[in-house]
């Protein structure tokens, strides 16, 4: 991601940040912190391609191959959450599809965890004044352009699977600027604001490093 650092910046940065964080845990107003994605012409192998990423009907589940590694994956980012999302079996079942659907778009699940966070605060019901929907803050003309009419971006798993595959659209288009990504992803192309809010949200709140890294890094350490 390009540098967008300042003094100023972070100073700014850190306050809109705060701001969100103490919106999510307050609870609740109904509108959301988000901007929106713009509507943009596509072409139709890549309308088929999406729709196709957004039918998947696969049952999700944590794609971690050590049973341990997923075992604390899970325990670590549910401790994390806990204040905002108190049911212990929803959140759970939350992080598993986030897992899922971003690693299936080839996305750092934590990455998504600190948008959503920016996004609506984990708030499954969150609507902007743009009108973007749900946890991910999905614009409805999604829908039409690669969905089913009858898909609910209210629907946990639909939402993420929407929000996933869009924002692996947009890296794609900008050739995996995450930067510029997340700006397209907010409606704010070209502003670093909310790329910042995102990066600042993931690498605070929801870093991870696993057992196999970090046993590799204590040993560099240890020589």
């Amino acid at each position: 991601m390009r540098s967008t650092d300042s003094g100023g910046m972070r100073a700014a940065c850190s306050l809109v940040l705060s701001v969100v964080l103490l919106t999510g845990l307050a609870g609740a107003p109904q509108q959301a912190l988000a901007g929106r994605q713009q509507y943009e012409p596509m072409a139709a192998s890549v309308r088929s391609t999406l729709h196709a990423a957004v039918s998947d009907a696969g049952a999700p589940e944590l794609l971690i191959a050590n049973e341990g590694e997923r075992v604390r994956w899970l325990q670590d980012m549910s401790r994390r959450l806990e204040k905002r999302i108190p049911d212990r079996h929803y959140r759970e079942e939350l992080l598993t599809a986030v897992h899922y659907e971003a690693t299936r778009a080839g996305l750092d699940p934590q990455l998504v965890l600190g948008l959503i966070q920016v996004e609506s605060g984990f708030r499954k019901y969150a609507v902007s004044s743009a009108g973007a929907r749900g946890f991910m803050q999905v614009m409805p003309f999604w829908i039409k352009t690669i969905g089913l009419p009858q898909d609910n971006l209210f629907h946990l798993r639909t939402n993420l699977r929407y929000g996933c595959t869009i924002l692996r659209h947009y890296l794609d288009i900008e050739k995996g600027d995450l930067y510029r990504a997340l700006g397209r992803y907010n409606g704010s192309l070209g502003k670093p604001e909310y790329p910042t809010l995102v990066r600042a949200a993931w690498e605070k709140h929801w870093s991870y490093q696993s057992l196999r890294l970090a046993s590799d890094d204590r040993g560099s350490r240890a020589n």
